[in-house]
Parts: structure tokens; sequence; C-alpha cells
């Protein structure tokens, strides 16, 4: 029954760190992700970035899978990367330090806090409430950790094995890589060692062991999850890990001279575990940090990238003022990777039109998965774009930086539009056995192949940037809005006239109607509205007043 206790316990304490990062991701998740992409000038602000980013997480696995994602997507240097998880390493320590003193009393008012919180609060707040529950719950835990070790502890059988085990400095360092791969968390790991060294179950040698293993444990989540199939995009997380075992292995080579050190400094063994913990993760980024350079170049030689045939969803072209390029060439490179959405959503268009022309699951399916690319290049770009610090800039340059971003964006959305709305309808039209009459599928075909027109004109707006041909675009709106009137009427007509296809496919018909006139009211608005918008004195009246 104790050692049932005791896992509950390791439950609720693994439970609560998770709901503090949980908390914290659903409160501050995207600010959290928006600043770190900020945050990379140089090596020294990326070091603090990740340093704060993951003192709010708790959890440098959290923001490993972050700045990896960064990387496989070319948004951010492996210099500044490893940076970014140097500052990681030390930032998790933080709430070890916290809690390494005795703060069980705050616990029922970290609960009660969090409680009234989540009841009461709005959305973005009541997220907060996770925290505090989460903070109490980790006290809780621990406080209660240490009672039930009192009776094992108290058997002389069974302190004279943890103290012979304690000796076995690799095999606990094992347990500890194993445990902290396993949560997710180093923070809980660290904390148990502490505990356990707290009431005499294991030594303070053996708690610093367990330590060093969490500090492997939690580097092997982003090398195991993250970075897809290239071996560029695992120089990262795998640069991070190979820092880490380094460190350890430097430790192991002067670990009888360890624990004397560290409590000559600290008698108390939850604080010297904490100091260690502090103090390994600091000298191991104060040795590191001078020499990410080359070390980044020896990853590079190690992991060589793939051939340039990679995955169609892979940004070409963008370019990272982080990384030293000069801001004319990174909104350069984005132009040529917003091209590329405007081939994909043109690809979609035409899958569209044989979609309603010739109905077929598999062009359908086909057609859809062309979403996920049009996805993954517009977030490539906004990110590559939003790491740009604005304030520096010209006026003409964030002008062009904003046309970039709303064409990115408005595309990204008419191909959400393509994918959820017009080819979920064609899905369900067969799916349910049924067809649009012959007049009304042709008026729905005609449309598509104006949208595509339609998209080529937007696309060479946002290239020339054009005044007259902004307003000639933007006169397309009243087309589309013709076209739709004009189809609802005869649909109408149809359904008059009896016509038993009209009467069936009714709805599907009038909800592909609307999607096709919100679809280009996108591509318009992609290109033509940033440049009237900046010369409002050319608006056309109607546009105007739209905005």
């Amino acid at each position: 029954m104790t050692l049932l206790d005791l896992a509950g316990t390791v439950a609720l304490l693994l439970w609560g760190v998770h709901m503090v990062q949980t908390g914290v991701q659903r409160a501050l998740g995207a600010r959290l992700r928006s600043f770190l992409a900020h945050s990379l000038h140089n090596r020294l602000s990326a070091f603090f970035a990740g340093l704060g980013v993951t003192a709010l997480l708790q959890s440098s696995t959290a923001t490993g899978l972050m700045v990896t994602g960064f990387g496989a997507e070319g948004l951010v240097s492996l210099t500044q990367g490893l940076a970014i998880m140097l500052g990681a390493n030390v930032g998790t320590t933080l709430i070890v330090q916290l809690l390494s003193f005795d703060v069980s009393l705050v616990a029922p008012i970290l609960v009660l806090a969090g409680y009234f919180l989540f009841r009461r609060a709005r959305a973005g707040t009541r997220d907060f409430g996770r925290v505090f529950i989460g903070l109490g719950l980790i006290l809780f835990a621990l406080h209660q950790f240490l009672a039930l070790l009192g009776p094992i502890t108290a058997n002389p059988l069974t302190r004279a094995f943890l103290e012979a085990l304690s000796t076995h400095i690799v095999f606990i360092m094992l347990i500890g890589v194993a445990l902290a791969w396993a949560a997710h968390s180093s923070v809980a790991i660290v904390l148990l060692a502490m505990s356990l060294a707290t009431n005499g179950v294991l030594t303070v040698a053996g708690g610093i062991a367990l330590a060093l293993g969490a500090n492997v444990g939690t580097a092997l989540n982003p090398v195991v999850e993250g970075g897809g199939n290239d071996p560029a995009a695992r120089r990262l997380p795998l640069g991070n890990l190979l820092a880490r075992i380094g460190g350890v292995l430097a430790i192991l080579a002067v670990y009888p001279w360890i624990t004397p050190f560290v409590t000559g400094i600290e008698s108390a063994p939850a604080r010297a575990i904490a100091d260690f913990h502090l103090g390994f993760n600091l000298v191991l980024a104060l040795l590191l940090f001078p020499l990410l350079k080359p070390y980044s170049r020896l990853l590079e030689r190690l992991l060589p990238s793939h051939p340039q045939d990679e995955s169609p969803d892979a940004p070409r072209y963008l370019q990272l003022v982080a990384a030293g390029a000069p801001v004319a060439v990174a909104l350069a490179g984005a132009t040529r990777e917003a091209l590329r959405l405007s081939d994909v959503l043109e690809e979609m268009l035409a899958g569209l039109h044989d979609a309603l022309a010739n109905p077929s699951r598999r062009q359908i399916k086909e057609t859809r998965a062309l979403d996920d690319r049009l996805d993954r290049l517009n977030r490539a770009i906004k990110e590559n774009l939003l790491a740009i610090d604005t304030g520096r800039l010209d006026e003409l340059t964030n002008e062009k930086l904003a046309r970039i971003l709303t064409f990115s964006i408005n595309l990204e959305q008419a191909g959400d539009l393509i994918d959820r709305g017009l080819l979920g309808i064609a899905s369900r039209r067969i799916k349910r056995g049924v067809a649009f009459s012959r007049e009304g599928n042709a008026d729905l075909v005609a449309q598509v192949d104006r949208l595509r027109e339609t998209l080529h004109n937007s696309t060479a707006v946002f290239l020339s940037g054009d005044i007259a041909a902004a307003r000639a675009l933007v006169s397309e709106k009243d087309v589309f809005r013709c076209l739709e009137e004009d189809a609802t009427a005869a649909h109408f007509d149809r359904l008059r006239s009896g016509n038993v296809e009209t009467v069936e496919t009714s709805a599907l018909h009038l909800d592909a109607l609307r999607d096709l006139k919100r679809v280009s009211s996108h591509l318009i608005e992609a290109s033509a509205y940033p440049i009237l918008k900046k010369r409002g004195d050319l608006l056309p009246t109607r546009l105007r007043t739209v905005e």
C-alpha cells in the first residue's frame, strides 16, 4: 500500500507539472512562440529568450520542440537555435530553485487562487488558474512524498539497500534518463531526487546522479519527436543532446570531488541538488556559448542537408534576417515563396474544376491534400516575416512586408474555403449519390474558371503594385456579385419548374455559390486592398465604404 501511495504521489507531481506547462501554453503559447521568433537578433538575445520562455513554460522539452520546428522550416539559424537551447536549459532550473525552499504552506493558497481564477475568470485569464493549481499540486505532492518516505526509511534493511544503491552512480543516472524521457520533464525528476535525498532514501551523490540523468533524458524528446527525416533538421536537437552528454561525461570524470564541493557550499540535501542542477546548466552554457559557431559548423558537417529534391511543402527561398540576411533579401525571398502559394492555389482550383465537372473521390482527396501544403508555406512565410523588427524599417519597407503578409494570409484562407467548403460540398454530393443539374453545374464550373483568372490578376497586382490594375481587380467584386445573383436566380427558376436534380441539391448548390464569392473576395483583398488602402483618395466609392 505504501508503494501504491508513493506511485500515486509521483503521478500527482507529474500532473502538477503538466498543468503548469499546459496552463502557460494555453494562456501565452502563441505570444511566447512569437516572442521567441522575434528574439533571434544575436546569440545573447536568443539565449535570454530561451531562458525566459522556458522559465514560464517550465519545460525545456516544449521550447526545444518549438525551436526544432523553427529549424526544420529554415526559420532559425543553427547557432541561434543552440543559444536558445542553452538558455532553455538554464530556465528550467529556476522553478527547481524556488521549490527547493520550504514553501509547502502556500500550496492551499495557490490551489484556492487557481480555483477561483479557473471558475470565474475569462478564457485567457482562467488558464493562469491552471498554473496556480498545478503549482499547488506540486507542493502537495512533494509534502506527501516526504511523509510517505518516513516508514520506508525507518526499516533498517530498506535503508541499507538504498544506501548501497546510492553508490551505483551510473545506474541511478540511467534511471534518471529513462524517467525524464518518459515524463517529458526534468523538473519533476529533479524534484523527486531532492525529496529522496531530503528523507535519506538517496545520498546527495545519488540525488545528483538522478539530476544528471534528468538533464540528458529531457534532451532526448526533441530528438525523437522533432526534426522530420532530413538530417539537417535534426542538427539542433541532436546538438543540444550531445552538449548535455558531453557535460555529463565531464562531471562523471571528476565525480568523487563533486559532492564534497556542492555540500561544502550548501549542506541541506534538497538545496545542494538544486544548486548543482543550476550550476551544471550555467557552467555548460558559459563554456559552450563562445564555441557555438564552430560547434554549428561541426554539426553541419556531420549532418549534411539532403539534395534539393526536398518536400514540396518545404520553403525554398526564405532568408533569415536573424541569420544575417539583409531585410531586402529576406523580403525578396518571402515574395518568391508567396508566388509558390499562388501556384499551389491554382492547382487547387484546377482540382476543384475537375471535381465538379467529373466527380471523383480520388480527385477530391488529392486536391484537399494541397491545402496542407498551403498551410505550411503560409506559416513559414509568416514566421519568417514576423521575426523582422519592423520598428527599424522605413515606411516603404514596412508597407512591402505588410503586402506580402496580406497576400499570403488571404491565399491561405481562400485555400481553406476550397478545402472545407467547396470540396466538402463535392464530397457530400458523391456520398449522397446526387448530382447538380447540367445548367447549375455549368454555372459553378464557369465561376471556378473565373476564379483562376482572378488569381492570375491578383498575383500580377501583387508583383507590380500598379494602382490601375488594383482598381480593375476590385471591380471584379461586382462581377462576381452579379454572377452569383444570376446563378441564384437561374437556380430558383429551375426549382419552380420542378427540376428533380435542382430540388435534391438546392442547399449544396447555394452553399457552393456563396463560397465561390467568398474565395473571390480573398483573392481580390490579397493584393488590391493593401495598395488602394494606402492611397485612400484613389479608392472607388464602394471600396471606401467597405474600408
